[in-house]
């Protein structure tokens, strides 16, 4: 399709679909849908919005038809993408299962799985989480303990995962078990699971931002149908790699906020509560000058590498360089935020703060340079792999 008439139309279709209210920035996470068995809309504009991105495939616009998706190319989804982003929509839909699980299954998948799974993620009537880290497998996930037994015609499970994002509200995990006991990664599997199966508890653990989207989960002998294991057995930690490039692009993106918008934007939004002269400071204003020089330059790098990425030419490494340097532009976006609000960003509980949105956020912010793996193990992974340094 020619891209200029295809811009056109999309242009187009999205301000004829879009409702006002889904083109208002995001004021706090309730304002992002994620689907799923027990969603909770925040208003019927919210629903509309995904339910007309749904019907076009849009929620994953470069998914096969077949599977839900909206079977655009490359170009043609760049194009939407800047279109939205033109418009201000929100997203329609927040997903683990479009940013990670989705990839996964298209790459390892089997046919019958991909059938069963992906249209209902695109359509976000089923949410799912994570469940790869363990109490004593962090940064070491290889040495997950978590078991799942061979009983024929099902495994059954038994162990505990922990930083389990969402899991109290999650219908499906996927999740890296243990299926040989002699060896490390060569003896790990990758199984999906319905989180309404006996056997299976959570636990939310509440953060320094007084919020609590991570949980324990607990798999206290949980059966799990054969056909729900994806790729080979004892081979999931190639998935579980694959996966976590996805996810490690995924989180890279918190840098970049709501993807366009300036910091000095933001900034204004976030003194409008008791407007004084704070954002008159030069030294503020030099540092989000110089933030928004780098958020651009990181936004530049994320687009082309979407683009080597979708033409297999990424380099295995390169979503640790993104992930490394996006959730470190994200913690300086929040302490910029704090600086701009001033006293009243340090407000924890008012209806003016919106709850404290500004503060907890700026706490949360501090757990994306740890979750999806380290600064610490990312700069070890660019070092290695992509800078070819010598190991200690």
């Amino acid at each position: 399709m020619d891209l200029e008439k295809f811009r056109t139309e999309t242009r187009a279709w999205l301000q004829a679909n879009c409702p006002a209210e889904m083109r208002e920035p995001v004021r706090s996470d309730a304002d992002y849908c994620w689907g799923g068995r027990r969603a909770v809309f925040s208003s019927p504009a919210q629903q509309q919005w995904l339910q007309r991105m749904a019907e076009r495939g849009w929620t994953v616009p470069d998914w096969p038809t077949a599977y839900g998706g909206g079977g655009l190319s490359a170009a043609e989804t760049k194009v939407l993408r800047e279109e939205i982003a033109a418009l201000g929509a929100r997203q329609p839909l927040k997903s683990f299962g479009i940013s990670m699980l989705g990839p996964a299954l298209l790459k390892y998948g089997t046919e019958a799985q991909k059938r069963e799974h992906l249209p209902r993620i695109a359509r976000g009537e089923i949410r799912w989480c994570q469940g790869y880290s363990e109490p004593g497998a962090g940064s070491d996930l290889a040495a997950l303990s978590t078991r799942a037994e061979d009983r024929g015609d099902h495994f059954l499970v038994n162990g505990q995962k922990v930083w389990t994002s969402y899991a109290d509200k999650a219908d499906w995990i996927f999740c890296l078990v243990r299926t040989d006991p002699k060896e490390k990664h060569k003896g790990i599997s990758f199984l999906l699971f319905d989180m309404e199966s006996n056997g299976i508890s959570t636990r939310p653990i509440q953060l320094i931002s007084g919020q609590s989207p991570f949980c324990e989960t607990f798999f206290d002998d949980v059966k799990v149908p054969k056909e729900n294991l994806v790729g080979e057995l004892n081979r999931g930690w190639e998935v579980a790699k694959y996966l976590l490039g996805h996810e490690r692009e995924m989180i890279s993106g918190f840098g970049l906020g709501d993807g366009q918008s300036s910091i000095g934007k933001a900034a204004r939004q976030a003194a409008e509560t008791a407007p004084d002269e704070r954002l008159d400071d030069p030294l503020l204003r030099a540092q989000m000058a110089v933030f928004d020089v780098r958020a651009a330059a990181f936004r530049a790098m994320t687009e082309r590498f979407i683009d080597e990425l979708k033409a297999g030419r990424a380099h295995p490494a390169q979503p640790s360089m993104m992930k490394y340097y996006g959730t470190e532009l994200n913690k300086i976006r929040h302490t910029l935020l704090m600086s701009a609000g001033g006293s009243d960003a340090l407000e924890w509980d008012s209806t003016r703060s919106g709850g404290g949105a500004a503060a907890r956020a700026w706490l949360r912010s501090k757990a994306n340079s740890i979750e999806g793996g380290t600064s610490e193990i990312q700069l070890n992974i660019i070092a290695k792999h992509i800078l070819g340094l010598p190991t200690a």
